[in-house]
């Protein structure tokens, strides 16, 4: 009767292993299935993103955004501030490209004002003298030839007798009288200013008619 039992339980545990593998084997399947699926409709969804033009992914999306969500709102207003930013740096940068080239001469034409000086002085006292007259000829050519090709990059003298002086363009050492300009009036220029563009490089020194 001991034996029988012993057998029995026997058969009983080897049936329920068998159930057990039965049904880990039906669980590996289910999941294998899903996986595929899960697989090919991934791939079913690429495919079909691969073939959706640029302009309907683009109308897809805006059908998915509420036009009156808050977050399209800030969005918007982000994008916009921000390609206003971007145009405002563009500009600045031209303005600052256009003003570094119109002034880029700006140094060796400062630098050179001083020979102009001694041209003008020799041109000044060298009149004097009749002895100079044909050295002051090819000083005079000089001094013309300068000043043109220095125009040519934009610099223009300051300083004329007659004109009104203002403090700007002037550099007041003295006063005269010159019953020949008005008061208040450059009388005399002592030392010619320049000027590039619309930068004044270097102020006229000039005497000013008292009246």
């Amino acid at each position: 009767m001991h034996h029988h039992n012993k057998v029995h339980d026997t058969y009983k545990k080897a049936a329920e292993a068998a159930d057990m593998h039965a049904a880990a084997a039906t669980a590996a399947a289910a999941e294998a299935a899903a996986d595929n699926a899960e697989a090919d409709a991934a791939a079913a969804a690429a495919g079909d993103g691969a073939q959706a033009a640029p302009e309907d992914l683009a109308r897809a999306c805006r059908e998915q955004v509420c036009p009156l969500c808050e977050e399209k709102k800030v969005a918007d207003d982000m994008r916009l501030r921000m390609a206003a930013e971007m145009e405002n740096f563009k500009k600045r940068l031209s303005r600052e490209h256009e003003e570094q080239m119109r002034y880029a001469a700006e140094k060796i034409l400062r630098d050179m004002l001083p020979g102009l000086d001694n041209l003008e002085l020799a041109l000044q006292y060298g009149s004097r003298d009749a002895a100079c007259q044909d050295m002051l000829t090819g000083v005079a050519m000089t001094h013309k030839l300068m000043l043109e090709a220095m125009a040519r990059h934009g610099l223009v003298p300051v300083g004329e007798e007659g004109e009104d002086f203002t403090p700007e363009r002037h550099e007041a050492v003295g006063f005269d009288d010159c019953p020949t300009v008005g008061p208040g009036c450059v009388s005399r220029v002592l030392q010619r200013g320049y000027k590039l563009g619309d930068r004044l490089l270097r102020p006229a020194k000039v005497m000013i008619n008292q009246g």
